[in-house]
């Protein structure tokens, strides 16, 4: 009795913190559906052990509690991808927006205006020099040029 209580406490203050989120407005309607799907598939499993035991017999599973795991390893592997996949179009769109804000910020040299680019590659900022195939970078918060151009 005390655990039901104890994770009826769980489910509610997960349900809580998922309503007042900031990113809710975000989560697409599938994924909240879902979401409090679980929360109440959660609450009467909770109440009703039996009828877990009961579904897991019908799928082949000796116990309600090794269906749960089961279930639960078949979500944490969903997530996994999912976080995956996700992970992976960010740094994507990232690479991307690197490459635009490159080209956007070229400086072409003071003489070649309106020609093809210099094949000279440009440093990167906070870096002064090259040495011997290596780079010298400067603190760019100490840096009197950077100042300069911010008055």
């Amino acid at each position: 009795m005390l655990i039901q209580i104890l994770l009826l406490l769980c489910v509610g203050t997960l349900l809580i913190v998922f309503v007042r989120s900031r990113h809710g407005v975000r989560l697409q309607a599938s994924k909240r559906i879902g979401f409090v799907l679980f929360l109440i598939a959660n609450v009467y499993g909770v109440l009703r052990p039996e009828d877990v035991t009961r579904v897991a017999h019908l799928l082949g599973v000796g116990r309600g509690a090794d269906l749960v795991l089961y279930a639960l390893v078949a979500a944490f592997t969903f997530a996994v991808i999912n976080f995956y996949l996700r992970q992976r179009e960010l740094n994507q769109r990232i690479t991307e927006l690197a490459r635009a804000v490159a080209l956007r910020d070229a400086e072409r040299p003071a003489g070649l205006a309106g020609t093809a680019r210099s094949a000279e590659p440009r440093l990167a900022p906070g870096v002064r020099h090259r040495i011997g195939g290596t780079s010298t970078v400067r603190d760019p918060a100490r840096d009197p040029d950077r100042t300069a151009r911010l008055r």
